[in-house]
């Protein structure tokens, strides 16, 4: 156990008809301690005689007073400064042993002094103390983590909830990456296999059969057995049907169109399983970034993807794209079973500070049984993520889907370039979504509520997009064009802190459930916006597509302003 506080004769100043309240919070590296001494009628003072006393009892090895001797169990090292009236040595380094625990403790009678000790809910361990100087110059003893002499290096002090966000972005990134490679090995099998275009929809379509299945599916497990084990699993899923790709198109098609439908069962639950790993370990104040950042592995992923499958067909034959990239994903995992933990609770290596920061002294509540179906459903702000989410995707889609096709068929570039301008705006949108969510992060710092933050963000991720879509039909360049793209999905990524981030906000508890919900309409948006798309352009222009992509995003920026909150509707 370790103890330490701040010592000066104003603490322990005591005369007749006096009554003082003194608490001095201790800290350290696995336990709060809040110290509370009252004294009245003593008609004592204790200055200089007391701490003379607590120095000779450190610089000797002698036992303590017999005032601190009485009921508390405390092993630590004392690294003491000055302070005025007080002649702690400083960087006196000796061993206290008291009797019993702190937990244990009641009440340590000091001269007519009473002294509570107040625990909180986490686990003391030894740790030692440092001394530090306060603001305004004044030498104090401070509890810190580790030891001076033996520094943990950089990496061990890197704060936990980080390495989960950082492990949570390398999945993503490896989602879009096999998501994105059967886009390029499409045109190589479909010679080698004499597939037509109609076939070739089917095998790109069937993706979507199985990550329209596990979207609810992979929240509800996320929320109810941690999103450690479903995310997990969705790695291994979807990276043992990106191997078997090549296997199940020498069997047949329909071997092909079932792997395709397994990858994309794994791939569902991955969004979900994240957004609940993620309420639990990211507190409110860094949760836009940390979205923004996993989210931008999705956009790296596809740039990755699209950049190395060519370079790997060409080399290797077009199974080599399949089998190296879905080999990653062992790799990733071995990594999530050793660092990764679904709560913060059930890591043994999280220090209690960063504990502290993350559940900001709440302890965590325990994961869901059941799941409240009709209370989430009459919320009107889980109608707006649901809404929002489609109308948002309906954009989002068309333009990563057709957006080679209207390079090539608009802005007349060949194939090559319209593949290189493709990977622009997957660049741009992962450069502004960490944009968004620092921004996000600093105005909920400053004060601003976040349901006004994520209002200001979304609407950003609704009008943006609209405005640079209304312009497309102004532009006189390929050039402008291309800028004009490029600023829409750019300004389309600031919904990572807003529609995106809301989720946590407003249940976390159920955070994979909601987003399950809300993707499930996005997925559909994306399907039914890519068929539509098609629809209108065989009967109107690609002025027409972009209006009704504008109609939405509209209708989505209201809906969002009049019914989205950043408060926790569901508890």
């Amino acid at each position: 156990m370790a103890m330490g506080g701040l010592i000066s004769n104003r603490n322990f100043i005591g005369s007749a008809n006096i009554y003082q309240d003194e608490r001095a919070t201790l800290f350290n590296g696995r336990k709060r301690l809040t110290i509370t001494g009252s004294e009245h009628d003593t008609g004592n003072v204790l200055s200089r005689d007391f701490c003379s006393q607590i120095s000779n009892a450190l610089s000797l090895g002698s036992q303590p007073p017999p005032f601190l001797s009485q009921r508390a169990s405390l092993s630590h090292e004392l690294v003491v400064r000055r302070r005025v009236g007080c002649f702690l040595q400083p960087r006196i380094n000796h061993s206290l042993g008291f009797k019993n625990s702190v937990n244990q403790c009641g009440r340590l009678k000091l001269n007519g002094s009473r002294v509570y000790y107040k625990s909180e809910e986490y686990d003391i361990t030894e740790t030692n103390v440092e001394p530090l100087r306060s603001a305004d110059g004044s030498p104090e003893a401070v509890l810190v983590e580790g030891n001076l002499q033996d520094a943990s290096p950089w990496w061990q002090q890197f704060p936990k909830r980080w390495v989960i966000v950082l492990l949570c972005f390398a999945s993503f990134l490896l989602c879009n990456m096999d998501r994105v490679n059967m886009s390029i090995a499409i045109l190589p099998m479909s010679q080698e296999f004499n597939w037509n275009s109609a076939t070739v929809g089917l095998i790109q379509s069937s993706f979507f059969w199985g990550y329209l299945l596990t979207q609810i599916l992979g929240g509800i497990w996320a929320d109810k057995f941690g999103g450690k084990a479903v995310l997990g699993f969705g790695v291994i899923w979807w990276s043992i049907a990106t191997v078997m790709t090549p296997i199940a198109a020498r069997l047949g098609l329909p071997f092909l169109l079932i792997m395709r439908a397994f990858m994309g069962i794994g791939e569902g639950v991955a969004m979900p399983a994240m957004n609940n790993m993620l309420s639990k370990w990211i507190p409110v104040s860094e949760r836009s970034r940390s979205l923004a950042l996993v989210y931008s592995g999705m956009y790296l992923g596809s740039v990755t993807g699209l950049a190395f499958s060519p370079v790997l067909i060409h080399k290797f034959g077009w199974p080599s794209v399949f089998y190296s990239f879905g080999s990653l994903g062992s790799i990733w995992f071995v990594l999530w079973l050793k660092n990764a933990y679904s709560t913060p609770k059930d890591d043994p290596n999280l220090t209690a500070e960063e504990k502290m920061v993350i559940l900001g002294g709440n302890k965590p509540r325990e994961p869901v049984t059941v799941i409240p179906w009709k209370l989430i459903l009459s919320k009107a702000p889980v109608w707006a993520l649901i809404i929002s989410h489609f109308c948002h995707n309906w954009g989002t889609f068309i333009l990563l889907t057709w957006m080679p096709t209207y390079y090539n068929q608009v802005l007349k570039f060949n194939l090559t370039e319209s593949g290189l301008f493709c990977v622009l705006p997957w660049l741009t949108m992962a450069v502004f979504a960490n944009l968004g969510g620092w921004i996000a992060d600093t105005l909920v710092s400053k004060g601003l509520s976040i349901t006004a933050v994520r209002k200001i963000m979304q609407s950003i991720g609704f009008l943006g997009p609209a405005f640079f879509l209304t312009q497309l039909s102004h532009v006189k360049t390929p050039a402008m064009a291309v800028l004009c793209m490029a600023c829409s999905q750019g300004s389309d990524a600031f919904s990572q802190s807003g529609l995106y981030s809301n989720h946590q906000d407003i249940g976390p508890r159920y955070a994979g459930v909601l987003l399950g919900l809300s993707n499930t309409a996005g997925v559909l948006a994306g399907v039914f916006g890519t068929a539509a798309t098609g629809y209108i352009l065989q009967r109107g222009s690609w002025d027409d597509v972009f209006k009704v992509a504008v109609a939405l995003y509209i209708v989505g920026t209201l809906v969002w302003n009049f019914f989205a909150t950043g408060e926790k509707v569901l508890d």
